[in-house]
């Protein structure tokens, strides 16, 4: 296994009522209302400082992502935050996981390229390259027609992966991007290119495109591995349809954490951050979220046919739910250490995932609790999980320098 952790970077002191006075939590919430640059300055430093501090205890991968115009999570230059991690960490061997720079957005895309080419050399070839679509939202904030933003995609991924390969100056002549010499510099370590991991939500056109390259498909939900699992029976089985192997280590899944000194004590201290986090960081206008146009034809029947009201009926519900429910219903796994080791490598096998990447903070979680999460993870859970499916499978989808078993700091970190 190779378990990595997921930092969002949301605000993280959102008033008591904003779900009930703003109408979205992306594309148009009031900055001047909410935010001052001071206190998120301060948020990204924490979140670097938490990253850090994750990669100094054990953590296989750190993985930072893009969004935009929104208090859920934005970081809307994640190679900036890259850039520092891959300073911070050099010598040792964690993974700089961009998950990522979103391909659409960026104009010209061959950025993308010059920018992850960077930090795979910065790094010493430690760059894991997500090569994400991007939310439904973010193509709002950047005036791209969601008709448009999977094709648009299909072009950038491309160009990038000739524009690493390529030994000659060639023209792209794209749809959407052309260019007369492609020459980049610089280019990555790893070769032919890193690791391309492409997160998606379960369209089947993501599936389809994952696994005719040879990608490892990132299922990023924040609804549990029950869920879950109905969307990667279904990858699996388009894998196995497709004459690929069932390597674990071609699927990721994004899966919440949160580790106490035993199970009462994770209730007491998580549940409010849990409860910010899918009340206020998740409030987003539904308008915002699934434009006509933005999934493909047999992707949008396929979640009809197989999702139905699913969505429906959980929006209704989760503000009536406790703790309790978020447990049993896997969309967070939490508890004393003993109780999470049996919940994850439980959620693991059912999924069969070998990329994992843990949500260790979660909304208006402060740095020292954040910390305190890290430790009890990485000393008393990451141990007991980490060896399965190595005595079958090899991890393609990892840098090679890297591929070995990290070693634990024996107390945590300090």
């Amino acid at each position: 296994m190779k378990i990595s952790m997921f930092h969002l970077m949301p605000h993280r002191d959102l008033p008591d009522d904003f779900e009930k006075r703003y109408h979205s939590v992306w594309v148009d919430p009031p900055w001047s209302e909410l935010a001052d640059a001071e206190t998120v300055g301060r948020y990204y430093n924490w979140t670097l400082d938490e990253l850090i501090y994750a990669a100094k205890a054990g953590i296989d991968g750190i993985c930072v992502n893009e969004h935009h115009q929104n208090a859920y999570g934005f970081m809307p230059g994640p190679n900036l935050m890259g850039s520092v991690l891959a300073r911070a960490t050099n010598g040792s061997d964690v993974g700089i996981v961009q998950m990522g720079a979103t391909l659409p957005m960026t104009n010209p895309p061959i950025r993308v390229a010059e920018e992850y080419a960077m930090l795979d050399c910065m790094s010493g070839g430690r760059l894991i390259a997500g090569m994400p679509l991007g939310s439904a939202m973010d193509g709002v904030c950047y005036g791209i027609p969601p008709v448009e933003q999977r094709e648009r995609y299909y072009e950038a991924h491309d160009l990038i992966l000739r524009a690493w390969q390529a030994e000659e100056i060639f023209p792209f002549n794209g749809k959407y991007t052309q260019l007369p010499m492609v020459n980049p510099w610089p280019r990555p370590i790893q070769q032919p290119h890193p690791p391309v991991w492409v997160p998606g939500s379960g369209s089947l056109s993501t599936w389809d495109f994952a696994a005719k390259h040879g990608h490892c498909y990132c299922f990023l939900s924040y609804f549990g591995n029950n869920l879950g699992k109905q969307v990667m029976d279904g990858y699996w089985q388009f894998v196995e349809d497709g004459g690929h192997d069932p390597n674990p280590y071609r699927a990721g899944f994004l899966q919440l954490v949160t580790v106490g000194e035993t199970d009462a004590d994770a209730e007491r201290e998580y549940y409010p951050h849990i409860r910010y986090f899918y009340d206020k960081s998740l409030h987003i206008a539904p308008e915002f979220a699934n434009p006509p146009g933005f999934q493909d034809y047999r992707s949008l029947a396929n979640s009809v046919r197989t999702q139905g009201n699913i969505w429906a009926t959980l929006r209704e519900q989760l503000p009536e739910w406790g703790y309790g429910d978020f447990v049993e219903n896997q969309f967070v796994i939490s508890g004393g250490p003993e109780s999470v080791r049996q919940q994850l490598e439980e959620a693991i096998r059912k999924l069969r995932v070998g990329n994992l990447m843990v949500l260790l903070h979660i909304g208006s979680m402060p740095p020292e609790l954040t910390k305190k999460n890290i430790d009890l993870f990485t000393r008393e859970v990451l141990p007991h999980v980490r060896d399965i499916w190595d005595d079958e499978w090899t991890n393609h989808w990892w840098p090679e320098r890297i591929r070995g078993k990290r070693p634990l700091p024996p107390n945590g970190t300090t």
